[in-house]
């Protein structure tokens, strides 16, 4: 029935939250990006495709799920080593990172010798991947048209702007 709004019931919005601090956050962000990789980007899949985050609830699950176990993991492996980490980027001024890469070094060796996990290089995480999903592809998207593939690779060299930076007319 068109305009009709289905709200999801309450059994089906209610997981178990993943309750830590924006340091804690912080602290985990690379370990943790590279471990839930899958299921983060699975989840903005289907958010963009879909527009409706209702059509995603398990996609949300599945990051939700991922997440807890992830600090599950964290907790029984390398509780001290994280603890010390997360309090130090805490008590920084701005929860800056660079003030804190003894303790960094101290978890990453932890999660490194007990959970073979490694630290992704700066920006890996950014990179443009390909999700292959088993998700059907909605009706409302693209109609009839194929999931659309990353920029195909740079040819050629690329060389600096002859106009120089943008920071020079934003630095008066």
């Amino acid at each position: 029935m068109p305009g009709v709004l289905r709200v999801p019931p309450l059994e089906e919005l209610d997981v178990q939250e993943v309750a830590v601090s924006s340091a804690v956050l912080k602290a985990a962000a690379h370990h943790y990006g590279s471990q839930c990789d899958r299921p983060n980007k699975e989840f903005m899949l289907c958010r963009w495709e879909e527009k409706d985050p209702r059509k995603c609830l398990r996609e949300g699950r599945q990051v939700n799920q991922c997440a807890i176990d992830f600090f599950r993991s964290i907790r029984t492996h390398c509780a001290e080593p994280f603890t010390t980490y997360w309090t130090c980027i805490d008590y920084t001024g701005q929860q800056e990172l660079r003030r804190c890469r003894k303790q960094q070094a101290a978890f990453d060796s932890c999660v490194l010798d007990k959970l073979g996990w490694v630290r992704p290089d700066l920006g890996d995480l950014s990179k443009v991947t390909k999700v292959k999903t088993d998700r059907p592809l909605p009706e409302n998207v693209y109609h009839s048209r194929p999931r659309p593939q990353p920029n195909p690779p740079t040819e050629g060299q690329l060389k600096p702007s002859p106009f120089g930076s943008r920071l020079f007319f934003w630095s008066w």
